[in-house]
C-alpha cells in the first residue's frame, strides 16, 4: 500500500497540474515529492505521471489511483477526527483569530461545516471564538499563545510559525460604477496607471495592502487618498467616489453582482494571495477541533 502522504501528493499533482506546486501545498521539497511518486509507481508497476514543459499530468492509470485515493484519504480524514475525538478535554472550545477577508466571507461557512460534522458523528461541537483582525496581528496573537489557531492571507506565510495553505484568493481591483476606468474599452489599466493612482487602501500589516505593494514593488507608487481599517470601510469609500481600491474577491463579489462596483482588469500585474493556517507548535495543526478545522478548510477551497 503507498503511504497516505504520497496519495495525497498524487492527488495534489492532478488538482494543480504541477509535481513543485503540489511539493508546496504539502510543505516537502520536490526531491521529496519526485521519490514519492517513483516509489509509488514502483508499487503500481506502471507510470502514473507524464512530465511535460508545462508540468505533470496523470496518466490514465494515475488518474484512477487518484480516484480511488480520494476515498482513502477522506476514511483517513474520518479516522483522524475520530481518534481526536477522543481527546475530548481539547474538543469543548477552540480559539481562532483570521485576517478580516476570511473572517467575514470564509470563516463562518467553515465553522458551520465543523459542527454540522461533529453533530452527525454523535459528538458535542465545539464552541468557538474568533477575533477578526489583519494578518499581521494574527500572527503576533498565534505566537504569543492568545489564540490556538490563526488564518492569514498575503504573498507569502509568516516566518517562525507552522503553517498550512487552505487556499489562493485573487485581489480585484474596483471602482464606482461612474468612475472613468468603468467606461473604459474592455474595462484595462496598466500597472503603471494602477500604482500612479491614489487609491483607497487597507492599513500596513493587513495580507491586502501587503500583497499589493508587493505586486506594484518597483514602480513609482502614488501616496493613498484614504486608508482604512476594514474592508467594508474601504469598500463604502469606493462606492462614494474616493477612487479605486484593491479587495479581495470574496469581499466584492455582492457588489459587483448588484452594480454598486465595477471591476477593471489591470495588465501586467500578479494580484494571486495564498490564504494559510498558522498555528505555534507542532508540524501539524493542534489534534481535535484545530485539526478538522483546518481540512474543512482544504476541502472547501478544493470543492469551489
Amino acid at each position: 500500500m503507498p503511504e497516505l502522504r504520497a496519495l495525497e501528493l498524487l492527488v495534489e499533482v492532478g488538482r494543480t497540474g504541477s509535481l513543485s506546486a503540489a511539493a508546496e501545498t504539502l510543505h516537502i521539497t520536490q526531491q521529496a515529492a519526485s521519490s514519492r511518486i517513483r516509489t509509488m509507481e514502483s508499487l503500481v508497476g506502471v507510470p502514473l505521471l507524464v512530465r511535460t514543459r508545462r508540468g505533470s499530468a496523470l496518466t490514465a492509470t494515475g488518474d484512477l489511483v487518484v480516484q480511488w485515493a480520494g476515498r482513502v484519504l477522506e476514511e483517513a480524514a474520518q479516522l483522524d477526527a475520530g481518534i481526536a475525538a477522543l481527546r475530548s478535554d481539547r474538543r469543548g472550545h477552540l480559539r481562532i483569530a483570521a485576517s478580516l477577508t476570511i473572517a467575514e466571507h470564509l470563516l463562518p461557512g467553515w465553522l458551520v461545516a465543523v459542527r454540522a460534522e461533529q453533530a452527525q458523528a454523535g459528538h458535542v461541537p465545539t464552541d468557538f471564538t474568533m477575533t477578526a483582525t489583519n494578518s499581521e496581528r494574527v500572527v503576533v496573537m498565534v505566537s504569543a499563545g492568545e489564540v490556538e489557531l490563526g488564518f492569514v492571507e498575503g504573498p507569502d506565510a509568516p516566518a517562525g510559525l507552522h503553517h498550512r495553505l487552505v487556499g489562493r484568493d485573487e485581489l480585484v481591483v474596483v471602482v464606482a460604477r461612474d468612475h472613468e476606468w468603468a467606461h473604459r474599452s474592455r474595462r484595462r489599466v496598466a500597472a503603471s496607471t494602477l500604482a500612479a493612482t491614489p487609491l483607497v487602501v487597507r492599513e500596513t500589516g493587513s495580507g491586502t495592502r501587503t500583497v499589493l505593494e508587493r505586486a506594484l514593488a518597483g514602480l513609482p507608487v502614488a501616496a493613498p487618498v484614504l486608508e482604512l481599517s476594514s474592508t467594508a470601510a474601504v469598500r463604502a469609500a469606493v462606492v462614494a467616489g474616493a477612487g479605486p481600491a484593491v479587495l479581495g474577491a470574496h469581499a466584492v463579489r455582492d457588489d459587483l453582482v448588484n452594480g454598486r462596483l465595477v471591476a477593471v482588469t489591470v495588465t501586467g500585474l500578479d494580484l494571486t494571495r495564498r490564504l494559510n493556517a498558522v498555528w505555534r507548535d507542532g508540524t501539524q495543526p493542534p489534534a481535535g477541533p484545530a485539526r478538522e478545522l483546518v481540512a474543512r478548510a482544504v476541502r472547501s477551497h478544493r470543492e469551489r
